[in-house]
């Protein structure tokens, strides 16, 4: 007899404890091979599909889809085909025959018994409900005239004519119009009030210039709302891991922020320029091209700023990192991720630009993989796009900087000594106070600005 063999959720990722169940590619009774796509699933970094490792035929999915399990938890069941895995037949597994019910004691003075056989039930007129057994005649009028007695669960009709709402009084009008004096109508069009909506209190009924006062200062009655008032999401995935590393790094690291206004114009010809030759023909370049290579030359021109707090067991050190392994923030609708191009100093502008490019791509896509959101070294956030001009981000944990760029306007600037209208954007740097003091941050965010100025400078600097 052939056993299932089962398939743990593995750790897809460095230190995972769970993951979310995004998506089955496969139902009980499918044949599946080795390294066939099985299931999605979701970790605290990206969205992840995991092979079969067995082959056979599926006889069990163990977790749901949108089940969160920890790492090492049992998902899947595979039997090799000719096994004996599957569901037993329905003659083996049909239950037996259900017992005589028998009366128990649920509390003191009560018993429970099976229900008694319903009487028939019987056709009535429609509104009268059904009645169980026998219909009976009305009873025939006393031969004296006399009505009839009525029933103690009846109420009389007098009573029920007394609680039924009076009917609503007719609005009086007068040649199609609802009454009222020509100074009051006057007085109503001026104020923007609708006499149709007044009940007056003059005489038969009329409007008066009281009831036109007391219409226009009475609130208006609140628009109903549609829907329900309150949301309620879970906090898991990609959202939940944000949610702690950001609480990790606020409370850790002592944050400083810095900012600084350039003038980009300069920057922007370039990037007009880089988009005519032939070696960004296939990729899109935009000015956060240029602001990642200012970033990754200032790195080179000031190490330290490119480095991480470690609490060992002989004391705390900063480990220097001597490659950059660039984080660009991306928001996706599973919340904001942060992929990184692995080894950017080594890549010219063409390479740096197709990296970006990908790893945007793949972002969007929920297709970035836990070892492209891992082990970066320093962040760009582009709140630019959002149309913001600056912020004070938060460190990706483990990192001693993150650079911030907003958006790029026109605005009025000094330039050669004369008032001219440029293209502005801020830099906002928040750096990690126990590894980069205020000289080091304000140096390295004066390089970036300086590169972006003039564009030449990373030539230059390079």
């Amino acid at each position: 007899m052939s056993q299932p063999k089962i398939f743990n959720l593995p750790d897809v990722g460095e230190g995972l404890t769970e993951a979310e169940i995004v998506k089955w590619h496969v139902q009980v009774g499918d044949t599946v091979e080795i390294n066939d796509t099985i299931v999605e699933i979701e970790t605290a970094k990206a969205i992840v599909e995991l092979p079969c490792p067995f082959e056979g035929v599926v006889t069990d999915l163990m977790v749901a889809e949108g089940a969160t399990v920890e790492v090492g938890a049992p998902i899947i069941a595979v039997t090799a085909e000719g096994g004996d895995g599957a569901a037993a037949p329905a003659s083996e597994t049909a239950a037996p025959p259900a017992k005589e019910a028998v009366p128990v004691a649920d509390e003191p003075g009560i018993v429970s018994a099976p229900p008694k056989e319903q009487p028939k039930r019987q056709p009535v007129l429609v509104g009268y409900g059904v009645k169980e057994g026998a219909t009976k005649r009305r009873p025939r009028k006393a031969p004296n005239g006399a009505p009839p007695p009525v029933p103690p669960s009846a109420p009389p009709a007098r009573e029920a004519a007394v609680t039924a709402p009076p009917a609503p009084r007719p609005q009086p009008v007068e040649n199609g119009m609802p009454l009222a004096k020509p100074p009051v109508r006057k007085m109503a069009k001026d104020l923007g009030v609708d006499l149709a909506t007044i009940t007056g209190s003059g005489p038969r009924g009329s409007i008066t210039r009281e009831d036109v006062l007391a219409a226009q200062s009475a609130p208006a009655a609140p628009a109903a709302q549609a829907g329900p008032r309150e949301e309620r999401t879970p906090v898991k995935g990609v959202r939940k891991a944000t949610a702690a590393a950001m609480s990790q790094s606020a409370f850790t690291a002592p944050h400083v922020t810095e900012f600084l206004q350039v003038d980009v114009t300069r920057t922007m010809e370039t990037v007009r320029r880089l988009r005519e030759l032939p070696e960004f023909a296939d990729v899109k370049v935009s000015p956060l091209l240029l602001v990642a290579r200012a970033l990754i030359t200032a790195v080179a021109r000031n190490p330290r700023v490119n480095a991480t707090w470690v609490d060992g067991p002989s004391g705390a050190e900063i480990v220097v990192k001597r490659y950059v392994n660039l984080g660009i923030a991306a928001a996706t609708d599973r919340g904001l991720i942060v992929p990184k191009v692995k080894d950017a100093q080594n890549l010219d502008l063409p390479g740096l630009a197709r990296a970006l490019h990908e790893l945007a791509a793949k972002a969007r896509a929920g297709k970035a993989s836990p070892a492209d959101l891992s082990d970066g070294t320093i962040t760009i956030t582009n709140v630019g796009v959002f149309g913001v001009d600056a912020g004070t981000p938060i460190l990706t944990p483990g990192e001693a900087a993150i650079l911030a760029f907003g958006q790029i306007r026109d605005m009025p600037w000094v330039h050669e000594g004369e008032l001219a209208i440029r293209k502005v954007t801020t830099l906002s740097l928040s750096f990690d106070h126990r590894i980069v003091d205020g000289e080091l941050g304000s140096r390295v965010l004066r390089d970036v600005g300086d590169m972006l100025e003039d564009p030449v400078r990373m030539l230059a600097w390079s």
